[in-house]
């Protein structure tokens, strides 16, 4: 095996809550990601726009949901999630780099929330 090799996912499991998706990898890192965090940062059209500067952000997701996690091929999975979202797919690296930078989108997410007059 090569060691440039980007680290697999061995499990993903959506806790029962129903709040948090937890990733685990093959380099035994494991991360735990609200909801919250993976629908206003969802690699979507909606959230994400169709180009560079377009990014919206999106408020009143604290106490959203998932509602079904779908395999994508081998290399994602889509997120259901209870206010109808559906439609972003997120690619192993992009779960790792949410696990990993986790409280740093959380808080740009919150910073953004503040500017802009809305709410979790």
């Amino acid at each position: 095996m090569s060691t440039t090799t980007a680290p697999w996912p061995t499990e993903v499991r959506l806790k029962a809550d129903k709040k948090t998706l937890t990733v685990a990898f093959d380099d035994g890192r494991s991360f735990d990601i609200p909801a919250e965090l993976l629908r206003v940062r969802s690699p979507s059209a909606e959230v994400q726009g169709h180009g560079a500067g377009q990014r919206r952000t999106i408020g009143g997701k604290r106490n959203v949901q998932i509602l079904g996690v779908e395999p994508v091929g081998s290399y994602a999975v889509r997120l259901r999630f209870d206010d109808m979202h559906d439609t972003g797919i997120f690619p192993w690296g992009l779960l790792r780099e949410m696990g990993e930078r986790r409280d740093a989108f959380f808080e740009e997410y919150v910073a953004e929330l503040a500017e802009k007059g809305l709410s979790r």
